[in-house]
């Protein structure tokens, strides 16, 4: 009989049988249980975990943790792998001590170390993350083709609040359409998370130790051209700290100063953390809602963005295959930049000189530095950011790429469903209405740096981004250039 946090996240639908082995059929001997951990990288809140841990004691067999380390995923340099690989060290930590779990740790292609893994083990389940990102499906269907018939495999949605699969099944146009569907459901999802306990059923694993000094200076030496950042410490403790902090004392002022770059006070500054499934969306939902009546309007704005939009983004990925190229453009915004694609640019900028911050707008080139160098740019400056390239590349498609390459190459948070949503929000008028048509932009939403100026001291952040930058190359010791 499972327990009860298992039947829990049946009956919520959080799990899907991606293979069905032989884990319910009677008088068959059973091998353990194996979650192979990738995209939510945490031991509390995490209802992937609970699912394995649940399984592998109805079965009465061992359970174990397995990540696999692709050295450079979709461009990942020292900045993310030096946070994702921190964080995991804690974690084993944590997963050892308090729940008795082996972690084990594998480089390679996932299609050949999760199911070598899975066979030289006998694991008998295999609990899986859901990520809509298509190499992650298409390793998924690999390892899927290679396992033993015997062998079952769950995915389970512990990113979302409400699952993906459960809030629709297929792609919404608007954050209006999918926003019903997902608070409908959300008082169903909106619960407690169950305790874990140790597993008593021991898993014989031999010498398993990680040098873990070692493998972060190896990986963040061969991507050090963008180097770690400092602000943003790792892990899933320092993750409900800062959730906590924020909810008492900067929630409140949330509504009101989002989209102000001059007050980044006002924000979680958790995106790093729930892309790296540090923390759960979920835990987050639940801390900001005990202070739903004091801060009502903050609250509301805030699990909007949190849940709303972060799983429309999950959405778009998973229903459009070509979520990060201008093919996954919506039909309007596709058909008004060809109508467009011709129009003369004022200017023409080289990924060169966008990539160092080199174009004649000081405002964009702040938001640039500001996610070289900080590794993170404020929301309301990525629209801005984005839409400038939109009007100084040559084509759509151009602007896209170039959008994309940067993001995932120096955001901490890059290679996310939310960035690339973000992007073709920007670019191609994804989950947006169109405006009045005008040149380059059609019927695509535009941002001007006087509409700036009229919402923010652009001055203040200018000088916000370059007392950062000083700052950082102080820490490097490098020599300062007055930019």
């Amino acid at each position: 009989m499972a327990s009860a946090s298992s039947s829990t996240a049946v009956q919520l639908g959080r799990i899907r049988v991606l293979k069905q082995g032989l884990i319910n059929q009677p008088s068959t001997k059973l091998g353990p249980v194996v979650y192979w951990l990738f995209r939510d990288q945490r031991v509390r809140d995490n209802w992937a975990l609970i699912h394995a841990v649940d399984q592998a004691s109805r079965l009465d067999v061992p359970v174990a943790v397995a990540f696999n380390l692709f050295d450079h995923f979709l461009g990942a340099k020292a900045r993310q792998l030096g946070f994702m690989l921190r964080g995991l060290q804690q974690l084993r930590h944590e997963l050892e001590r308090t729940l008795h779990i082996p972690f084990f740790l594998f480089q390679g292609e996932a299609v050949d170390t999760i199911p070598n893994f899975v066979k030289e083990c006998g694991a008998s389940l295999l609990v899986t993350d859901f990520s809509p990102l298509r190499q992650v499906r298409g390793w998924k269907e690999e390892i899927s083709k290679k396992v033993s018939g015997s062998v079952s495999i769950h995915e389970v949605d512990a990113h979302n609040v409400v699952p993906m699969w459960v809030t629709s099944d297929k792609l919404e146009d608007y954050a209006r359409t999918i926003r019903p569907k997902i608070n409908n459901r959300l008082p169903e999802y909106m619960i407690e998370f169950p305790a874990l306990k140790p597993h008593v059923k021991k898993w014989d694993t031999g010498n398993r130790s990680i040098d873990w000094e070692k493998l972060i200076e190896h990986v963040t030496s061969e991507g050090d051209e963008v180097p770690e950042v400092e602000w943003c410490k790792p892990g899933e403790s320092i993750a409900l700290e800062k959730l906590k902090e924020f909810a008492k004392n900067r929630l409140m002022n949330y509504s009101a100063d989002r989209n102000n770059p001059t007050k980044p006070e006002a924000v979680s500054g958790l995106s790093p953390y729930l892309h790296f499934g540090q923390i759960s969306a979920q835990r987050c939902a639940l801390e900001a809602r005990k202070y739903h009546k004091v801060y009502q309007q903050g609250v509301d704005k805030f699990l909007d963005e949190l849940i709303v939009w972060r799983e429309l983004a999950d959405n778009f990925c998973y229903y459009e295959p070509h979520y990060d190229s201008f093919l996954g453009a919506c039909d309007w915004g596709r058909a008004t930049l060809m109508d467009h694609a011709f129009d003369k640019r004022e200017r023409i900028c080289t990924l060169e000189q966008l990539e160092n911050a080199q174009t004649t707008d000081p405002l964009w080139n702040a938001s640039q530095l500001e996610m070289v160098h900080h590794g993170k740019m404020h929301g309301y400056m990525r629209m801005y950011w984005a839409k400038k390239i939109l009007e100084w590349t040559s084509s759509p498609q151009e602007a896209v790429e170039i959008a994309v390459y940067l993001n995932d190459k120096y955001s901490i948070d890059g290679r996310d469903p939310n960035g690339y949503a973000g992007i073709m929000w920007s670019i191609c008028g994804v989950h947006d209405n169109g405006f009045q048509e005008r040149p380059v932009y059609g019927k695509i939403r535009s941002m001007t740096y006087a509409g700036c100026a009229r919402k923010f001291d652009i001055d203040a952040y200018i000088r916000s981004v370059k007392k950062l930058v000083r700052d950082v190359k102080k820490r490097k010791g490098e020599i300062l250039v007055d930019s």
